[in-house]
């Protein structure tokens, strides 16, 4: 039978660096990674649950994926991350044409089990076990499962922790990814340096909030802050950008502003979400810090490093949401006036003490009010983008399709451009400089300064 595996990834930024971690361990007993689902003897949908409309997509797929199945008796189908953790046995129920679950402390186990159910050995498989952080750490075999980059590759994600202790009303998860688990120092520093040496520039640190890095649990280093780790990742040579992802403002310190001064190659661009303009709905929200609060350290990071480009996540309709709460959360957006945002309409999730609150949002409510928001977002968005027109900018090089280069500054601002006919030896990963020229709401446009 042929090794061939199909993954699709859906959600966050945690599922995709999980699905180049399954890439790599399967590839170690042969796999090959393929294009299409039909094509492959393996599929798996790694899930996102944070949101109902992911959670939705999975279960169209897995639907649609029925006939395959049916055409390829040998092929295995199976669903990994947030909503294998969160459904488990009910997905095998809803599909029985899926093969296996696996959840998210799991996929080291999936080499043993693909091999079980090809052999026969048994029919299905569950294994959604969420393992204590202090015995069983699930990082312990990270550092031997980095991809190799392939051509063209230039940046990567790499994870510091896992779970989340906030619990945030509306949030999964705590209830998906387990209590938080700070990976240790030397694995993360060892697997950067691998990174570097196989040609990588970028790097982001991801966790579901890097803020609170090594404060829960002892990492084998000793006790480390976050902005100690950034720094000890920033001095690696070949680190040329630097990023992270996720922060809990409650745990924004004044040691992590200052890394935005002094470490040249991280980049000025921050994602720090807010989720609601109202300390009623932030209260409920479980997020433990005010409007004001959160208006401080934005106008502290401003002032460590003033062309900060901040973006931010909102949840509207959120339950008992007035008008005049969802007018907080317009104000906000005023006074930041944010780069970016992703915003999305609350939606009920298991588990979740916010699932059980009264007072709900009508849909039609909800509706307006996002895109009341997104309208104005957009309208920002754009006039944000004019401030560029006229700057030169380091662009690193995404992607190259004939003469059209598209790149990105280190403000996370997308750059179209063209490649100049003497120059032909572009290839992604290079920084070049631009001179900006337009604005869109979502994107720059500029011409490449020959140097």
């Amino acid at each position: 039978m042929e090794n061939t595996l199909y993954i699709k990834t859906f959600g966050c930024q945690m599922n995709e660096r999980d699905s180049e971690i399954i890439e790599q361990l399967l590839a170690q007993d042969g796999f090959r990674s393929v294009d299409t689902p039909e094509s492959a003897s393996v599929v798996i949908l790694n899930t996102c649950s944070i949101r109902a409309k992911a959670e939705q997509k999975v279960y169209s797929l897995l639907g649609q994926l029925r006939d395959s199945r049916k055409k390829a008796p040998e092929m295995l189908v199976g669903v990994a991350g947030c909503v294998a953790q969160q459904e488990s046995r009910r997905i095998l129920e809803r599909m029985p044409h899926v093969d296996f679950v696996i959840g998210t402390q799991q996929i080291y186990q999936l080499p043993d089990i693909v091999q079980r159910l090809r052999s026969r050995q048994t029919e299905k498989e569950i294994s959604t076990d969420l393992e204590s952080q202090f015995t069983i750490p699930p990082f312990q075999k990270l550092h031997e499962t980095v991809p190799k980059a392939g051509s063209g590759d230039f940046r990567r994600f790499v994870t510091i922790m896992q779970g989340c202790n906030n619990y945030c009303s509306y949030c999964v998860v705590p209830h998906t990814r387990g209590r938080e688990v700070s990976r240790p120092v030397k694995d993360i520093l060892e697997e950067v340096r691998i990174l570097v040496r196989q040609g990588i520039k970028e790097i982001t640190l991801l966790g579901q909030n890097v803020n609170s890095y090594g404060m829960t649990n002892p990492v084998a280093d000793g006790k480390v802050s976050f902005s100690q780790l950034l720094r000890q990742v920033a001095e690696i040579k070949g680190v040329e950008r630097l990023r992270f992802t996720t922060s809990n403002p409650k745990d924004l310190s004044k040691e992590l502003m200052r890394c935005f001064a002094e470490l040249d190659n991280l980049c000025p661009h921050f994602h720090l979400p807010v989720q609601a303009g109202s300390n009623r709905v932030l209260a409920a929200m479980n997020r433990k810090y005010t409007v004001e609060e959160y208006l401080y350290k934005v106008k502290s990071l401003r002032e460590y490093r003033p062309d900060i480009a901040i973006a931010t996540d909102i949840i509207v309709g959120f339950p008992g949401e007035s008008e005049i709460d969802f007018q907080g959360t317009m104000d906000l957006l005023e006074q930041v006036r944010f780069h970016g945002s992703f915003s999305f309409k609350y939606s009920d999730r298991p588990n979740t003490r916010s699932a059980d609150f009264s007072d709900k949002v009508p849909e039609d409510v909800k509706s307006e009010r996002l895109s009341r928001f997104q309208r104005r977002q957009d309208q920002i968005s754009l006039e944000r983008n004019r401030e560029y027109i006229g700057t030169t900018q380091h662009v690193m090089i995404e992607s190259i399709d004939g003469s059209t280069c598209k790149g990105r500054t280190p403000t996370n601002h997308i750059v179209h451009f063209s490649r100049p006919e003497n120059l032909f030896t572009f290839t992604t990963g290079q920084t070049v400089l631009v001179s900006v020229q337009q604005a869109g709401k979502h994107s720059l446009k500029g011409t490449v300064i020959n140097s």
